[in-house]
């Protein structure tokens, strides 16, 4: 039961009945309304502003595991990488270098994936981290592409090593004339005096100082694939394909033991000693080619030399001096 209030009127000095009218229930019906309305979104603001939603912790815990989950793809990714690299220095460094294969062209590992529109089915999803997934995927494509050319690599120096036999046979590892002095080697691989013309030229292989008709012998298997008569130049020369990108060139000889076309071993004897061509003196001038580049034969005489012996050719060929041919 609601009270009764009232109020006291001076002018009748009596207490007076206070009586409610509909207007004035109206307005503080409103008043009260207001005042709980404007609560209302006070709490609702500051629910909002400072404490998160079901909603908003569900996404934001869902956000958190899939950065955790990037973060380790990222991780593994990585690792996969670097132990990629790993794999890619021993066959450039070791499995080819000891097969005589050429490392593969770096440029070639580092190129690019696909074209501008590779990812555009990604694109088209409005991901919300598109930059972040697109990253990834490009480095997951580069590191597929790698794996491919790294497994391409193992084919080729597994089928390699199936003919290492041919493959170490073909190598010229042997020295070209029987000496069992090794001041026989005149003049090494490099800048020379020209024997004819005085000045330092470049002389592509390493002679051999020996009698006229001493024995030449062939320093690896293969096939006789030049065989050639000239006044001038390198006169009487011969030359073997060897295979697997070995090929060798003996020059100024005074007779040949061999003809082309024929299949020689390694220490087959194929000539003998001259003095033919543009020479000032007896002697062998011996090349070796690897894939089409003139190398320093010296590298190569290693199976009929020990340590010392090696040693010491090293030095004669590092001196400076002048050839006797060309």
């Amino acid at each position: 039961m609601a009270r009764i209030k009232y109020y006291y009127d001076t002018e009748t000095c009596k207490y007076e009945r206070i009586k409610t009218t509909t207007s004035d229930i109206v307005l503080n019906t409103l008043g009260l309304l207001a005042l709980t309305l404007g609560m209302a979104v006070g709490i609702v603001f500051l629910f909002y502003n400072y404490f998160e939603s079901p909603r908003e912790m569900f996404l934001k815990n869902e956000v958190k595991e899939l950065e955790y989950l990037y973060q380790n793809l990222q991780s593994e990714v990585a690792k996969l990488d670097k132990e990629l690299a790993s794999m890619q220095y021993r066959d450039d460094n070791i499995y080819r270098a000891v097969l005589g294969a050429e490392p593969i062209d770096p440029s070639v590992r580092e190129a690019g994936v696909g074209g501008a529109d590779r990812y555009e089915e990604i694109k088209k999803k409005n991901i919300v981290h598109e930059d972040v997934v697109l990253k990834l995927y490009e480095r997951v494509d580069k590191l597929k592409r790698k794996v491919y050319i790294e497994s391409k690599s193992q084919d080729e120096i597994i089928a390699l090593a199936e003919n290492k036999e041919k493959l170490f046979a073909a190598i010229p590892a042997i020295q070209p004339v029987a000496n069992k002095e090794l001041i026989a080697l005149a003049s090494g691989f490099g800048m020379r005096i020209h024997p004819v013309y005085k000045v330092r030229k470049m002389h592509t292989g390493v002679d051999f100082a020996a009698p006229i008709g001493t024995p030449i012998y062939a320093t690896a298997d293969g096939t006789i694939d030049k065989l050639e008569v000239s006044f001038s130049g390198y006169g009487k020369v011969i030359e073997i394909d060897h295979g697997f990108g070995y090929r060798t060139r003996f020059a100024h000889m005074h007779g040949f033991a061999v003809h082309q076309g024929q299949r020689v071993k390694r220490g087959d004897l194929i000539g003998y000693v001259g003095d033919t061509g543009l020479s000032t003196a007896p002697h062998l001038h011996y090349e070796v080619f690897v894939n089409g580049v003139l190398v320093n034969p010296i590298h190569y005489f290693f199976n009929d030399l020990n340590a010392a012996d090696y040693a010491k050719i090293i030095e004669l060929a590092s001196v400076e001096n002048q050839s006797l041919g060309m």
